[in-house]
Formats: C-alpha cells, sequence, structure tokens
C-alpha cells in the first residue's frame, strides 16, 4: 500500500533540514558585471533561460556561434530571439511577467554562471542589428536588467558527467518519433527526422 510522501510545508521545516550557507556562497554575489563574471559569461555559447507567467514556467535552451548575450551595459544584457518554433512560450511570459534566470554553461567547465533579474522585450531597429548574421536579424532581443551574478556549485555536472565526451543519446527517441507518439501518427516519424536537419541548417539564424 502507498503512502503520501511527507511535504515540507513552510520555509523555517526547510531551513532545518540544511546547515547555514558558508560565506563564499553569498559572498560570490555581484549585482552588476565585474570583470571576471564578464569574462565568464562571454565565453558562453550556451543558457538555460527560465521564465515565469500566468500560465507556468518555461525553460528555454538559447544558443549562439559566440557569445550568447552581449553586455549593453554593467547592469543589463541582452539576448537575441532567433527563428524557432513560434510557440512563443519564454516570450510570452516576459510579457506578462519580467522575472527571468539565465544559466551560463561552458563546454568543459563543471561550474555555471546563473543571473536572476527583470527582463523586457525590445523590437529596436540598432538593437537588432547588433546581432545580424547572414543578413538575418532576430524578431526581438531580450533585455535583462541584472539583480544579481554569481557561480554554482560544481557538482551537479560533475555528478552527470555532461563533459565526459561520451555518446549517450543512442537509445534517446527523436523528436519525430516522439511527435508521431503525440499525434496518433499524423505528424512526425522518419520523414520529420530526415527533413528537420536539412531544413535547420539553411535556417540557423
Amino acid at each position: 500500500m502507498e503512502t503520501t510522501p511527507s511535504r515540507i510545508a513552510s520555509v523555517e521545516a526547510l531551513e532545518s533540514l540544511y546547515g547555514t550557507p558558508g560565506a563564499p556562497a553569498l559572498r560570490k554575489v555581484a549585482r552588476r558585471m565585474t570583470p571576471l563574471y564578464r569574462r565568464w559569461i562571454m565565453a558562453s555559447k550556451l543558457c538555460v533561460l527560465s521564465t515565469v507567467g500566468p500560465e507556468g514556467t518555461d525553460g528555454s535552451p538559447r544558443g549562439d556561434d559566440g557569445p550568447v548575450v552581449q553586455e549593453l551595459d554593467p547592469g543589463t544584457l541582452l539576448m537575441p530571439d532567433w527563428r524557432g518554433n513560434n510557440r512563443l512560450d519564454s516570450l510570452r511570459n516576459i510579457v506578462q511577467d519580467g522575472r527571468v534566470s539565465l544559466m551560463f554553461m561552458v563546454p568543459g567547465s563543471h561550474n555555471v554562471v546563473r543571473v536572476n533579474g527583470t527582463a523586457w522585450l525590445s523590437n529596436d531597429a540598432d538593437l537588432r542589428a547588433r546581432f545580424e548574421r547572414q543578413a538575418r536579424q532576430p524578431a526581438t532581443v531580450i533585455v535583462v536588467e541584472i539583480a544579481e551574478i554569481y557561480t554554482q556549485c560544481a557538482r551537479a555536472l560533475m555528478r552527470a558527467g555532461l563533459w565526459s565526451g561520451d555518446d549517450l543519446s543512442e537509445d534517446v527517441p527523436t523528436v519525430g518519433e516522439i511527435l508521431s507518439e503525440m499525434s496518433d501518427g499524423d505528424e512526425g516519424g522518419t520523414a520529420y527526422d530526415q527533413a528537420w536537419g536539412a531544413r535547420a541548417a539553411k535556417t540557423m539564424w
């Protein structure tokens, strides 16, 4: 007979299960870009953008062929919104609730750098032009006003062996297979997977 797991219902109960954070965990926090945080973030070509809105939360990978963001000023980052599937989940959330978090990763480093702040969208021509690639520009630019920047403990990436170089994707279902499952075979399948690679290569930006 299954039992219902106990639920932690207060911050006090939660904190009683953990120790007090050490000085390094608190002193590493910056409120704007510093020289070393700038170097780290500008080395990152991939981050995860997390947003929240009336319909729930969203986490979206964001990548580029160079730095995934640009610095407008020490308190502000710019992120292009390149062509995607037009669901606009993250962008809808930002329009309705500007709270965002960014998690920056650099291949080979077990650390990540996290940025929390407030974001808004712009289709300003000058901002869009900053990201032009192959005569294409993003439809919008995400403007992130930084509230805090800090490093994250390396243990999670070390446990996962993320940068070990091992290919663990052999038994992972393809998007075409998942789409076929979700549409009762009306969409997706092998033809979708084969066509997507060529289509994506033409529309990277």
